[in-house]
């Protein structure tokens, strides 16, 4: 490293850790640096994705951020969500779908939909479009990310538990 070295600390995938930056230095960069290799560099310009990573649970992207802002913050990659050995949920539905061709935005990509299962409560196309905005695939025509995706969301909205109904007296009016 050249230049003047500052500090940064944050939680990593679980671990508070504490890195030497140099000023300027972007948050994937010292991600990659650091052995985090399942973030990509694609654009440099926050438009295609493959960098998406959650800093405190929101979906952003790790190109535009300086590695400074991060500070006292957490920070999780993919490298948290699943490995080849052990896949996380989506990225099992996204290889059952036949999703994964070059594979290179799939990262950002199971970023941004893991954002939005850990976020929303509600997965209407609407609230689902706006989470994965963002993330470009240049392979799969995105129909059967959608339908791996489809297939997680709807296993868990059928989880949660149905609203409880009001009693009612035996005349049907409720007490």
């Amino acid at each position: 490293m050249k230049g003047n070295i500052n500090t940064v600390s944050f939680i990593l995938n679980g671990q508070r850790k504490t890195f030497n930056v140099e000023p300027g230095e972007k948050l994937l960069a010292l991600l990659r640096r650091e052995g985090c290799r399942g973030t990509k560099y694609g654009c440099g310009q926050g438009t295609c994705g493959a960098c998406t990573v959650l800093l405190d649970g929101r979906a952003v992207y790790a190109c535009l951020l300086f590695a400074m802002q991060a500070e006292g913050r957490e920070v999780r990659t993919i490298e948290s969500v699943g490995t080849f050995e052990n896949p996380g949920e989506f990225q099992k539905e996204l290889v059952a779908a036949g999703a994964v061709q070059c594979g290179y935005c799939i990262p950002g990509i199971v970023m941004s939909a893991t954002a939005l299962m850990k976020t929303e409560k509600d997965f209407d196309e609407g609230i689902v479009k706006e989470y994965m905005d963002g993330n470009l695939c240049r392979c799969t025509g995105y129909e059967k990310i959608w339908v791996a995706l489809r297939r997680v969301l709807d296993r868990k909205a059928a989880e949660k538990p149905a609203p409880k109904a009001a009693k009612t007296s035996g005349k049907g009016a409720k007490q």
